[in-house]
């Protein structure tokens, strides 16, 4: 009885047994492919999942052109409002919104507690928030929303703007945690501006932000070609990263299958 059965029982390198490994690597291949897609994706994430503005950094004492970018964080719902504070601490002379297609804005003005100067004139009011309602951002996609700002101040390193993600399910996203030094990035960190000297901001290029043409242009609004200039980026930005993923994805699957070619050699 005991020698029968070992006549039935194929040795595992031999040319039999070879479709049955076959169909073994086969089914784990979408495994492994699913799970390292899982992983890329994981880790990519939070590069989009944050609102946040850009440039991340501008020139003090200048005015500058800053978009706003809401990346579309839920599978079923569409972010249909967003409300920016901007810093009471540092009152702006001027912000002015460009509009956006399909996108209505509303700028509330407030009450100073202590006037600033802007032009040689002392200003009362300024801006404290902008909200634009109407449209809607789709999921898996962003929206920017350009501003131009200033004059930036010249005792501060940084502006800190919150905001409030408003979806069609009416959940509401506070991206209002401050970064503090050495700690961990809070789950939901409001924008922030880096200011710096204007040297500085000449030598970081594009990513200074900095409206050189000065107050007049800012005021006039000649600032709309530099943020359809930055939009372009942006994109190309996630459209490389996008296409990074999808590499790393088809390398891991190209793996897996470069090792079953392998065992099919050696069987």
């Amino acid at each position: 009885m005991s020698n029968n059965m070992s006549d039935h029982t194929l040795p595992s390198d031999s040319p039999a047994a070879a479709p049955s490994r076959r169909r073994t690597v086969l089914r784990r291949l979408p495994v492994v492919g699913g799970a390292a897609a899982g992983a890329v994706l994981l880790l990519a994430g939070p590069a989009f999942a944050h609102v946040t503005i850009q440039p991340g950094q501008a020139a003090k004492g200048d005015y500058a052109t800053v978009d706003f970018k809401v990346p579309n964080e839920r599978d079923d719902a569409s972010t249909v409002k967003l409300e920016v504070d901007l810093p009471a601490d540092h009152p702006l002379a001027s912000a002015m919104p460009q509009p956006v297609p399909g996108w209505d804005v509303k700028v509330t003005k407030s009450k100073l507690d202590k006037p600033i100067e802007s032009h040689g004139e002392k200003l009362t009011e300024a801006v404290t928030r902008i909200t634009w309602t109407g449209g809607k951002i789709e999921p898996g996609q962003f929206q920017q929303f350009p501003v131009s700002i200033g004059a930036l101040p010249e005792d501060a390193d940084q502006l800190v703007f919150k905001a409030l993600q408003t979806y069609d399910n009416k959940e509401v996203v506070r991206w209002i945690e401050p970064a503090k030094e050495g700690a961990p990035e809070p789950e939901n960190p409001a924008p922030v501006l880096k200011l710096v000297d204007a040297g500085a901001a000449e030598q970081g290029g594009s990513s200074g932000g900095t409206d050189t043409a000065g107050a007049k242009d800012a005021e006039s609004g000649a600032d709309a070609g530099k943020s359809s200039t930055t939009a372009a980026a942006d994109s190309t930005d996630n459209t490389a990263r996008v296409l990074g993923v999808i590499g790393i994805v088809v390398g891991v699957i190209g793996v897996g299958f470069g090792l079953f070619a392998g065992r099919r050699r050696t069987a």
